[in-house]
């Protein structure tokens, strides 16, 4: 991995966030500049994910129209750093450089169990609070939300240790479904390939289109991965590995099975034996979800895949998977997936291969029935996962808290907040590929 530093005047710059973010920018320190990028390095992170930010703004690509970026390479702690690789590196910088830079960028965590180095944790804390701009790219999220700058802030992870990352930071919103998040000076993404459509967003945003773009031409990449109006964004499934002891997975597999009849939370609550309110506080602690929102997506994900696989029109969609009516599935569709059902349609289907064989649609659910004790494992997962990459990026509204007016009348729609919105698998410990 190339390490090397270069120096130069970029004009223009800006580490102002686009206007929709709603948080309001410190003033850089004078002693900071705003093309100085530090790139905070740790031992036993994958080299995939620490050379992003490296490749990005540590070459000289002025010859192409990229405006030129000075990059200091940090060590987070003592070295030498080893990547999962094996491979061993030597930064040429300390987490003094860190006092600088205008941008500061996690691009990787080596363990989410593990606490981040004290001494990492305050110079990024000190680096914000003087005005630059902090990135966290994949489990680089980890270390920001340990150092306290997602408190109250939508962010995003790898979608593996999302529900991690939300019972550990309760107060962080943590959207998995998003490619990367912008809250102005704070910014997250999702996995490896998000890191680069986050890079490019940095770009974009301290010198236009067309030097981002220009960029993405010199790296063979897509300049931007969020034209969903044809592309197709996927959801996921399964549950938190750890869930499976608890008593709540039965109640939690049935509604996987039962998603095509009709019923709410309380319904569930009843199921469990429990009250509402304990139903959701023990919910959200096993899932970091709040149990609404839960429900909707996977209400969401049944129609999707009847969408995918079936001929049924979208009001027929609508019944087979507990929605009161097609307006609600409409309106839950476009919120969580990008487009109305009929797009996502034609859309998954001009991009199937011609000569895939038409699948048949799939049978009536029956009304299963489960033996007390039975394995609950072939109904909380879901064979094939997607790509975790193709999720939209966006600049976020501040979230609210709350459920869905589609489904709760009277309460303010929860747009990211701390539930998951789809539940996702549990974190393991280690590095992500």
């Amino acid at each position: 991995m190339s390490q090397e530093s270069s120096s130069g005047t970029a004009t223009d710059t800006s580490s102002q966030a686009p206007s929709a973010s709603p948080r309001a920018i410190r003033k850089l320190s004078a002693r900071r500049r705003p093309e100085v990028v530090a790139v905070l390095l740790f031992s036993g992170g994958p080299i995939f994910e620490s050379s992003i930010p490296l490749s990005v703004f540590g070459i000289d690509r002025q010859d192409a129209g990229v405006p030129r970026y000075r990059l200091l390479v940090c060590a987070g702690e003592d070295g030498p750093l080893r990547t999962t690789g094996g491979l061993e590196l030597t930064a040429p910088y300390g987490l003094e450089a860190l006092s600088r830079a205008g941008t500061v960028v996690v691009p990787t965590w080596r363990s989410i169990s593990q606490a981040p180095p004290p001494e990492a944790l305050d110079a990024i804390r000190r680096a914000h609070e003087e005005g630059a701009r902090i990135i966290g790219l994949c489990t680089g999220a980890f270390v920001l939300a340990a150092a306290g700058l997602l408190d109250g802030r939508p962010a995003t992870t790898h979608w593996m240790y999302a529900p991690t990352l939300a019972k550990r930071y309760p107060s962080v919103h943590v959207d998995p479904r998003e490619l990367f998040v912008d809250d102005g000076d704070v910014l997250t993404s999702a996995g490896t390939a998000a890191g680069i459509d986050l890079c490019l967003h940095v770009v974009r945003t301290d010198h236009g289109a067309e030097a981002a773009a220009a960029l993405a031409r010199r790296l063979v990449v897509p300049p931007r991965r969020a034209d969903w109006q044809t592309g197709q964004r996927h959801l996921d499934r399964s549950l938190p590995e750890e869930i499976g002891a608890d008593p709540l997975a039965e109640v939690v597999a049935w509604a996987l099975e039962h998603l095509h009849e009709q019923f709410d939370v309380e319904a569930l609550a009843a199921r469990a034996y429990m009250s509402r309110r304990t139903f959701d506080r023990r919910f959200r602690s096993l899932t970091g979800s709040a149990p609404l929102q839960w429900l909707i997506t996977q209400r969401v994900l049944q129609a999707q895949r009847l969408l995918e696989t079936s001929d049924y029109s979208v009001d027929e969609v609508a019944g087979r998977c507990g929605f009161r009516s097609p307006v609600a599935l409409r309106g839950h569709f476009r919120r969580q997936l990008g487009s109305s059902p009929a797009s996502y349609r034609a859309a998954y289907r001009a991009r199937r291969p011609q000569d895939e064989p038409d699948r048949t649609p799939p049978p009536e659910p029956p009304p299963l029935r489960r033996a007390q004790g039975g394995p609950v494992s072939q109904v909380l997962t879901m064979p094939g996962k997607n790509d975790p990459d193709a999720y939209s990026p966006r600049v976020p509204e501040q979230p609210g808290r709350g459920g869905d007016p589609a489904e709760v009348p009277g309460r303010n729609r929860l747009r990211a907040g701390r539930g998951l919105g789809a539940a996702l698998p549990g974190p393991r410990d280690r590095p992500v590929g």
